[in-house]
């Protein structure tokens, strides 16, 4: 087949792998817009689930819903230990662009926009020199006294009202959408929770859209106890064997090929119905594959370039992130659990490496923190990634 057109390709399909069987989260979605629009009662979303499930795809795709629908949307991309305000300044001055397009007052978006900038200024420490406070590049005045208290969660809650309400004035409303959301701090958490709180209060139309890690509920609960009913959560996992037989069909068939019977089983069994596996060995198959139909055997050729793709790319990427201490844990997880993707005791890893648990603290809370496992519930560990055991099982 020919590799230049690959429908397998990043990039290359208008409708990825990574979004097919996301059409229950894609119709809510376009509900709460609709709701939200007409001053209904709506909760934020979290979407949580392991890597490779295309949270991060649907989050785009969530972004861009918003925006057809006029409304104003920014997206970031959360890190540990990062400072919020930055990001999250570039993220809004994106949505009140999009905003002031279809307003048709000037000054009543650079009132807002003197707000954003005023919130934004606060990232700088107190007392630090001019040549070190970072510029947002919003070209109005500052309008202190709003928004830039240095309270986050003060702060939060007054940017994200006046937002609101310039979202209001032209009958749309403002999404906020981040990605790795269990990588924020604990106080910028907190001060999220406490800003949706008080929008859902007011029935302002501004939407938070989180994506993150299974134990992003946890995250938020810790944070507000209220948290429950502030945010509609939506796990996001593998696709079952009809949509994962779509997800190679469609682009397939727009380029005039198919897959026989025997290959799509021999996909099903190889990706595990991940999106991100199943537009891996997708791919390799149609480059192994000299005509249509794609077979069992062009599968069967092309999985080991497929399987070295990800060692490098997906898996060997985040397992060179590990020390030697962490790569020992994470060893004993895969042991433990037969290279399957299911939760382990964190005693049992203790006992399997023959060591106390106290002195594996630190290997795997540097683990936790790295997101390379999650806690799956009190007293068991999991990986974050999928067939990550098995991957470790296969290294020497």
């Amino acid at each position: 087949m020919d590799p230049v057109r690959n429908p397998f390709a990043p990039g290359a399909g208008q409708r990825p792998p990574e979004l097919a069987g996301r059409d229950r989260e894609v119709d809510a979605f376009e509900i709460v817009l609709e709701r939200v629009a007409r001053g209904r009662p709506e909760r934020s979303l979290v979407l949580t689930g392991l890597r490779g499930v295309g949270k991060t795809v649907l989050l785009g795709e969530l972004r861009s819903m918003a925006m057809r629908a006029g409304w104003g949307a920014g997206k970031i991309e959360a890190r540990p230990d990062a400072d919020l305000r930055r990001p999250l300044s570039a993220a809004l001055h994106r949505a009140i662009r999009d905003l002031a397009v279809r307003h048709r007052a000037p000054e009543r978006v650079d009132e807002v926009l003197g707000v954003l900038k005023a919130f934004a200024l606060r990232s700088a420490p107190d007392g630090a020199k001019l040549r070190d406070r970072w510029q947002p590049g919003i070209d109005v005045p500052v309008k202190n006294g709003r928004a830039d208290s240095g309270d986050i969660e003060i702060d939060l809650v007054e940017l994200f009202t006046d937002v609101a309400e310039l979202a209001a004035d032209v009958g749309t409303g403002a999404a906020l959408l981040i990605d790795e959301m269990q990588d924020l701090r604990a106080d910028d958490v907190s001060a999220l929770c406490a800003a949706c709180h008080e929008l859902s209060q007011s029935r302002a139309p501004l939407v938070v859209v989180g994506a993150g890690l299974p134990h992003l509920p946890a995250v938020l609960s810790a944070s507000k106890s209220y948290s429950e009913r502030l945010f509609k959560y939506v796990r996001i996992g593998q696709l079952d064997r009809a949509d994962a037989d779509f997800a190679l069909l469609a682009p397939a068939e727009r380029e005039d090929a198919t897959f026989d019977a025997d290959a799509l089983d021999a996909l099903y069994e190889a990706s595990g119905g991940y999106p991100y596996f199943v537009q891996a060995y997708g791919k390799a198959a149609w480059d192994a594959a000299v005509r249509s139909p794609i077979s069992a055997a062009d599968v069967k050729m092309a999985a080991p370039d497929a399987e070295a793709e990800l060692a490098v790319g997906f898996f060997g990427s985040r397992y060179e992130r590990a020390t030697p201490a962490e790569r020992e844990y994470l060893r004993a997880m895969a042991e433990l659990a037969d290279g399957r993707d299911e939760p382990v005791g964190t005693a049992g890893i203790a006992e399997h490496l023959a060591r106390r648990a106290s002195s594996l603290s630190p290997a795997r809370d540097s683990l936790l923190k790295k997101g390379l496992v999650f806690s799956a519930q009190r007293g068991q560990i999991a990986f974050t990634v999928p067939h990550f055991g098995r991957y470790l099982l296969a290294q020497p």
